[in-house]
C-alpha cells in the first residue's frame, strides 16, 4: 500500500516523537523545566503571567501529546490484530471468519461472542465432571 510523502513524514514524526518521549532523559528535561519554574516563582511573585506560562506550556504539550499517543496505539493495535489474524490463518481448526473482527459491527460481535461464551460455559460444567476441554470443540 503506497502512502502519501505527508502521511510517511507524519508517520516518521509521531514514531520518533513517541520514543523520545518516552525515554527517562524526556522526564528529566520536564521535571527540569518544573523545578526551574517553581524556583523562579518568588523572582516574579508568583504572579498570573508566572503561572500562566506553566499551564500554557503545559496545556501545549498535553494537546500535542494526546495526538502522538492516539498515533502509537493505533499503529500497536493495527500491528496486533495483523499478527493474530496471521496467526488464526495459520493454525489448523481456527476459524477464519474471526480473522479482521475489528471490522465487524457491534452486533456481529455480540453474536460471536455469544457463542464462544457458550463453549466457554460448557468447557467449565465439562471440567467440573472431569472432561478434558483441550480440543476443538466442533464436529
Amino acid at each position: 500500500m503506497q502512502r502519501s510523502p505527508e502521511t510517511r513524514s507524519y508517520a516518521a514524526l509521531a514514531k520518533t516523537s513517541a520514543r523520545l518521549a518516552g525515554r527517562p532523559a524526556s522526564f528529566y528535561v520536564a521535571l527540569s523545566v518544573l523545578l526551574i519554574w517553581v524556583v523562579t516563582g518568588p523572582l516574579f511573585g508568583f504572579s498570573d503571567t508566572w503561572q500562566l506560562v506553566i499551564n500554557t506550556g503545559t496545556t501545549i504539550v498535553t494537546f500535542l501529546m494526546v495526538f502522538l499517543i492516539q498515533n502509537t496505539q493505533n499503529r500497536d493495535t493495527e500491528a496486533l490484530h495483523i499478527k493474530l489474524d496471521e496467526l488464526i490463518r495459520a493454525t489448523e481448526g481456527a476459524h477464519n471468519a474471526l480473522l479482521d473482527l475489528e471490522e465487524l459491527t457491534q452486533d456481529e460481535l455480540d453474536a460471536f461472542r455469544g457463542r464462544y461464551l457458550a463453549i466457554a460455559k460448557a468447557a467449565r460444567e465439562g471440567n467440573a465432571k472431569g472432561v478434558r476441554d483441550t480440543d476443538t470443540p466442533e464436529p
